[in-house]
């Protein structure tokens, strides 16, 4: 909302945050979107001319749902994220993401960073895509903890995301950004407005929730708000989820995504690993038992952004994100 206040203008940011708290406050945790209390709030802000459609999707009865990356371009921990080379005001979106399984349900949990572009999506919201599906520009990772009895949705709502970024070409501490924002205003209700009747995704998906908190304060010059540098190392972490770290570059400089499903297919069946996944799960099923699923505890995700990082997956007997949501979406089934 303040970015499009702004017009995708930095300097103009600060003054319109403070109007915007001003008006309706900085913690909506409490207020249920699409409630009577949240239309009452509406119509106090369209007669005050404050009314956004950032607010609608945040406070309204339908949620903002969008693609952020295509399946197999998102990078993990230890890679390089990418920023649109022409963008100049961006920042980090530390979020947790939820691994939903083909049948809606909420199977587990991980940390994402969704990389935005404030001065694109300020200009214009038909730039979103723009704003946010570039090469590198959706980080997940480190693992994929699936829920069990130790952990569930429960936990991540209550647990501490952590936001630190760490700048080659700065002398501040290394801590120069720490934010630690409570996850208690999770609720999934993106989950079944993002599948159902009219939207169907047979192979799972990964839902960001929502970035809780983003730096704000100047880097630089006055009034000029936070902006990523080159070679930034920003890391996400929670301690159940462990730590997603990840160099900031253009996305011209990243590795390129090359790896799609038909290389992953061929990979996949050149390596004899496919018909091992689908034994596994046929097993999986049969026994109709939880504890049984070849998936349990914490899931570690290798990066498959190459064949390079599928070969060293098959090293470590570990499985991709993608097999992971499959699995158990066959298991929910």
């Amino acid at each position: 909302m303040i970015e499009e206040r702004a017009r995708g203008n930095p300097a103009s940011a600060e003054a319109i945050r403070k109007e915007v708290v001003r008006l309706v406050g900085d913690d909506f945790s409490k207020l249920k979107p699409g409630s009577p209390e949240a239309m009452r709030l509406k119509q106090v802000l369209v007669e005050q001319g404050a009314w956004s459609q950032y607010l609608e999707v945040g406070i309204g009865p339908d949620a903002e749902v969008f693609t952020k990356a295509p399946v197999l371009s998102s990078v993990g921990t230890g890679m390089d994220a990418g920023l649109h080379p022409k963008s100049t005001w961006n920042n980090p979106e530390p979020e947790v993401v939820l691994a939903v399984s083909s049948r809606g349900n909420i199977v587990g949990a991980t940390l994402g960073n969704d990389v935005n572009l404030r001065d694109f999506e300020g200009r214009s919201a038909l730039l979103l895509s723009k704003a946010k599906d570039n090469n590198a520009s959706c980080a997940v990772g480190p693992l994929l903890r699936l829920f069990d009895q130790g952990f569930s949705l429960d936990d991540v709502r209550r647990m501490d995301v952590r936001l630190d970024r760490e700048g080659r070409r700065t002398v501040l501490s290394s801590r120069v950004i720490r934010r630690s924002a409570r996850s208690a205003a999770i609720r999934p209700t993106s989950s079944p407005q993002t599948i159902g009747p009219v939207h169907q995704y047979p192979d799972g998906f990964a839902l960001f929730l929502g970035t809780m908190f983003a730096p704000v304060k100047d880097r630089d010059a006055p009034g000029q708000g936070f902006t990523h540098k080159r070679d930034d190392i920003v890391t996400i972490a929670a301690p159940q989820l462990g730590k997603l770290v990840n160099r900031m570059r253009n996305s011209d400089e990243c590795e390129p995504w090359t790896f799609g499903v038909g290389a992953l297919m061929k990979n996949l069946a050149e390596r004899k690993v496919l018909w091992i996944l689908i034994r596994r799960v046929g097993r999986a099923q049969r026994a109709h038992s939880h504890s049984a699923s070849m998936v349990h505890g914490a899931t570690r995700l290798p990066t498959l952004n190459s064949a390079r990082h599928c070969e060293s997956a098959a090293t470590t007997q570990s499985i991709s994100p993608q097999a992971a949501l499959w699995i158990a979406s066959l298991r929910s089934q």
